[in-house]
């Protein structure tokens, strides 16, 4: 059921509506018209006696006139008579299928009363015949919206994606919009249009955090790092206690080759929230890199304490057993990793390592060659997202900041 309060903010839309009807092609000497004026103006004012009074004279008069009948509807809603109330506002269209205001007070009607299939056509056309009608714009957006929404819900996020951006075509200076479209984006990792819709967002809702957050993400997702390192920056002036954002930041500096600025922002936030295991794992890359091994490795076991399946903190203390010639606890390790997830190159590479330093050829090779043919698919995936021509990169490379 709809509340008492969401009922009448609909019902002060039909209203807006209904006071068009002054300007439809109407003659002010007619008598018919100065009737139909003072029943609109009743109407906005509350005066619901008086509307009826001056409707039921002109219907009395013309019965079909689809301008009274119209007005009708809109007073039946007032009433809480919303089946008498679609009987005016269908005939009001029988009588004349080009009146745009029946056709948005139907559809608002059927909106109203969560009959969303059927009020989506009647919007539709009422936009089609009158493109200025906000009313049946924000219900359409609020549907779609509404269905987006369901639709993610229910795991179907092209069918989602496909709304918000009728949606956002329908209505381009709606942040709500534009930052649901963007946050879909992101998650379906179509990055560049997550970029759109956060910058829209935010040249509509200027430093909306939310929006920045999610920008900084997109960013770092297309390896845009110093860009990522600013949206970041710009959120966490806002928000300086956010131990998920410390941690993106770190991340982005760690990219740009700027160690002890990333630890310091890791460990901000480690301070801010002691179980973030994510910046644990990163300190212990960093720790890696700079060969602290046993730093390194504290780093890794304090992740896998918390999430015993972390196949980065696998991988990586693999790395560090490998480092100390502790061949046979790398190979453990290592394949933990890939148990979980059969994909990770850095994985089959190290474990190609570790096999011949085992004296283990054939299972060597076979590694090695599945880590060559994952950076492969890998460099090919890279290429179709930014549109280049790509090498492989060599195994544990970093990649290259922008």
């Amino acid at each position: 059921m709809w509340s008492a309060v969401h009922r009448f903010g609909w019902v002060c839309i039909l209203l807006l509506g209904a006071t068009l009807i002054l300007s439809a092609g109407l003659s002010a000497q007619d008598a018919t018209t100065t009737r139909l004026q003072v029943a609109a103006q009743a109407l906005t004012a509350g005066n619901l006696d008086l509307a009826e009074n001056e409707l039921q004279s002109v219907l009395g008069s013309f019965p079909e006139d689809y301008r009274a009948l119209d007005l009708l509807g809109v007073l039946r809603v007032l009433e809480h008579r919303d089946t008498e109330a679609e009987g005016f506002f269908r005939r009001a269209i029988q009588n004349d299928p080009k009146f745009a205001s029946a056709h948005a007070h139907l559809g608002l009607l059927f909106f109203q009363t969560a009959r969303t299939q059927q009020a989506v056509p009647e919007l539709r056309e009422a936009l089609r015949l009158d493109s200025s009608r906000s009313d049946a714009a924000t219900a359409l957006v609020r549907i779609w919206s509404d269905q987006a929404q369901a639709a993610v819900t229910a795991g179907d996020s092209e069918r989602a994606l496909a709304l918000l951006t009728e949606a956002r075509n329908l209505a381009p200076n709606n942040s709500d919009v534009q930052f649901a479209l963007g946050t879909l984006a992101l998650r379906m990792s179509r990055f560049q249009e997550a970029i759109d819709a956060f910058q829209e967002t935010l040249r509509l809702r200027k430093t909306d955090p939310p929006a920045l957050y999610g920008l900084g993400q997109a960013f770092m997702a297309l390896l845009r790092y110093e860009k990522a390192r600013q949206e970041f920056t710009r959120y966490l002036a806002q928000r300086p206690n956010d131990s998920a954002a410390l941690c993106s930041l770190g991340m982005t500096l760690s990219a740009l080759e700027r160690p002890a600025e990333a630890r310091t922002q890791f460990e901000k936030s480690i301070a801010i929230t002691p179980d973030q295991t994510e910046s644990y794992f990163r300190l212990g890359l960093l720790d890696l890199d700079a060969k602290n091994l046993e730093s390194a490795a504290k780093n890794f076991r304090h992740v896998l304490d918390r999430d015993p399946k972390h196949s980065g903190a696998l991988v990586s203390l693999g790395r560090v057993e490998f480092e100390q010639k502790y061949y046979a606890e790398a190979a453990d390790l290592l394949q933990r990793a890939l148990t979980n997830d059969d994909s990770l190159r850095e994985a089959h590479y190290y474990l190609g390592l570790t096999y011949a330093r085992m004296g283990r050829k054939p299972e060597s090779d076979q590694e090695l060659q599945r880590a060559s043919l994952l950076d492969q698919q890998q460099a090919e995936k890279q290429s179709a997202t930014f549109g280049l021509s790509s090498k492989p990169q060599p195994t544990g490379a970093k990649p290259n900041s922008q």
